[in-house]
């Protein structure tokens, strides 16, 4: 983890809290803001460091399958069950389970949790008896779960069980002077993975970075400076902003995509741009923003999808 912004570094000492107590942890921060490096690090960070951790996205977890990839079954529990298999529950046994995208879990794979989580006992499908788990959950969205609860798609006594300790990771727009420490070790590890020398980055795009709004966050920057660092050939990596204006000359097919690139691109960064500030203004209430905007409702909550912006108030 990487970082030296007042954002990142209370968030890091917040981190070293909660590593030593093994309690249930919810880690809810945009797409891309590294929030199972945040699980990783509480793990090795604790008393579980010698465990296993073992990530899940619940996402992929089969709604009719979902007992048995978390509880595993017993030999004979179905046709096709000609073995032992343990769950994921019983492979982190002493460590961590990590399940990410929580809030895609469906109402039924909720009530497992829940009922799970109430007395860390669970019984393997075939089972005849109840076997007390040892594990540590850490749990992780890009939404927030208390707007789930008020609109009725995630369960509020599973929250209060998962949000023992909380932690609301910053997203990068937030974490001033990091984003170049961040750029410039992206590129070290293309150095080393790729084979190509370490280039630095001109003033222009150092400075462009701090007025991006990274919607993708830390993801979008590590693809940006890869793909960058890959295809540059000067002595410079120059990344020009997406509104800067075309080189004069004759008119070509590069041209014209490039144009059309840069058009969309600026109209991204400026509706991204307008969205946070317009849910901030509205206290995170989008019926608010609606109106506010000028906006119908439904397609004002796409778009905040759309570009991840949280329909709260930043913490950080």
């Amino acid at each position: 983890m990487i970082g030296q912004s007042e954002a990142f570094l209370a968030i890091n000492a917040l981190i070293d809290k909660i590593a030593v107590f093994d309690a249930p942890v919810l880690i809810e921060g945009e797409t891309g803001t590294g929030k199972e490096l945040a699980a990783r690090a509480i793990h090795y960070g604790g008393t579980r460091r010698d465990g296993p951790f073992v990530p899940v996205n619940c996402g992929a977890l089969p709604d009719q399958l979902i007992e048995n990839e978390l509880f595993g079954h017993r030999r004979g529990a179905y046709t096709d069950a000609r073995d032992d298999q343990p769950g994921l529950v019983e492979l982190a046994r002493a460590g961590t389970l990590f399940l990410d995208e929580i809030d895609t879990l469906s109402p039924k794979g909720q009530v497992t949790l829940l009922r799970f989580l109430q007395d860390q006992q669970f019984r393997p499908l075939g089972g005849r008896r109840e076997q007390q788990a040892d594990v540590r959950i850490i749990a992780a969205s890009n939404r927030s779960l208390n707007q789930q609860v008020e609109a009725g798609q995630f369960r509020l006594d599973l929250l209060y069980r998962l949000k023992l300790m909380h932690l609301q990771l910053p997203p990068l727009r937030h974490r001033r002077g990091d984003i170049a420490l961040l750029a410039r070790h992206f590129i070290e590890v293309g150095s080393a993975r790729f084979g190509k020398a370490a280039k630095p980055f001109d003033a222009a795009t150092l400075a462009w970075f701090e007025r991006h709004h990274w919607p993708g966050n830390i993801r979008e920057l590590e693809n940006l400076i890869h793909r960058e660092f890959l295809l540059a050939e000067g002595e410079q990596i120059s990344i020009p902003p997406p509104s800067a204006a075309l080189a004069t000359g004759p008119a070509s097919a590069d041209a014209i995509i490039s144009y059309r690139h840069a058009k969309n691109q600026a109209i991204m960064d400026f509706e991204s741009r307008f969205l946070t500030r317009l849910i901030e203004q509205a206290n995170g209430n989008v019926s608010a923003a609606a109106r506010i905007s000028g906006t119908e409702r439904r397609h004002l909550g796409r778009l905040l999808k759309k570009y991840h912006i949280p329909k709260h108030p930043s913490s950080l």
